[in-house]
């Protein structure tokens, strides 16, 4: 059998490669917001660094608002293709599935959240603050989901 015959024999490889797709889309963009995008906004002065940060914001956040769901669905599609289920699941998948269950919350979090008060923010100084939560809580979900990669790697 061909390797293209059989990579169409097997669907789940593609739900696989759409899994590691949204999670590389996820933590990549923030490691990438908060190591290169977040120091450069450093040059601007505040209103524009908050004109940027909407820009950003709506951007990446609608990326992941289907990113997010996308990664779960097919993650949960693969615990019960692939494994039969949760009961036969490795240590570390049930770990990945877990962090990453906290990891969409927290992003729920900031978009209803600090995000909403970001959007809604009349002066700069809120704005700004607003932002701040926003990166706090992005940092802590770029060092869960570095666990996550961690542990599929395991």
């Amino acid at each position: 059998m061909s390797a293209v015959t059989n990579m169409l024999a097997n669907p789940w490889g593609w739900v696989l490669a759409l899994h590691l797709l949204c999670a590389i889309a996820w933590v990549g963009g923030m490691l990438f917001a908060l190591t290169v995008v977040r120091p450069a906004l450093g040059v601007l002065e505040p209103p524009q660094r908050v004109a940027l940060h909407h820009r950003i914001f709506r951007r990446f956040f609608l990326i992941i608002w289907h990113a997010m769901p996308l990664a779960l669905i097919t993650g949960y599609g693969l615990a019960f293709a692939v494994y039969g289920g949760f009961q036969h699941l490795p240590w570390n998948v049930n770990a990945m599935q877990a962090i990453g269950l906290v990891m969409a919350v927290v992003f729920l979090a900031i978009v209803f959240g600090p995000y909403r008060r970001f959007r809604a923010a009349v002066s700069t100084a809120r704005a700004l603050e607003a932002a701040e939560k926003i990166r706090r809580l992005i940092l802590l979900n770029l060092v869960l989901g570095i666990v996550v990669v961690v542990l599929a790697a395991l």
